[in-house]
């Protein structure tokens, strides 16, 4: 039997912090977890650990270490909260707003989180994302049989 788009189950996480938008944590197709994209915010508030935003709203400093292991964090919160685990994330999509200045704190730390698995990868520059963020993870995990 294969899957489908009528077999996807939608999923949501408790722990990972509430989309900005009309869209699941996560979409389990089959054997596959697709997560939507996963930054670095805490749940229940609209903290985003490593941003300092001015009175206005717009970013005076950030942290990309700290947006990182964040936003680590709530992948795996996803993945674990729906069946899966860490070792089995076969894909990562990465977007960074700042290649020149953030890429290689990342991708020392990402190196230090994959050190027994390491998914395929490919990371991108954009100028901005939704929210005032730093990075964000679109994963691709297995799911146990």
């Amino acid at each position: 039997m294969t899957a489908d788009a009528t077999d996807a189950k939608s999923m949501m996480s408790r722990n990972a912090p509430e989309p900005v938008g009309a869209y699941p944590h996560a979409k389990r197709v089959g054997n596959l977890l697709f997560l939507s994209g996963v930054g670095p915010r805490e749940r229940g508030s609209k903290k985003i650990p490593g941003v300092t935003l001015d009175d206005d709203g717009n970013i005076v400093a950030y942290d990309i270490e700290a947006q990182c292991h964040s936003v680590f964090k709530n992948v795996r919160s996803v993945v674990e909260e729906a069946g899966s685990s860490w070792e089995n994330i076969v894909d990562v999509t990465v977007f960074l707003t700042n290649m020149k200045d953030d890429f290689a704190a990342y991708n020392r730390l990402y190196a230090d989180y994959f050190k027994t698995n390491q998914p395929a990868r490919t990371t991108l520059e954009i100028n901005c994302l939704p929210t005032p963020i730093a990075i964000e993870l679109k994963v691709i995990a297995t799911m146990p049989t």
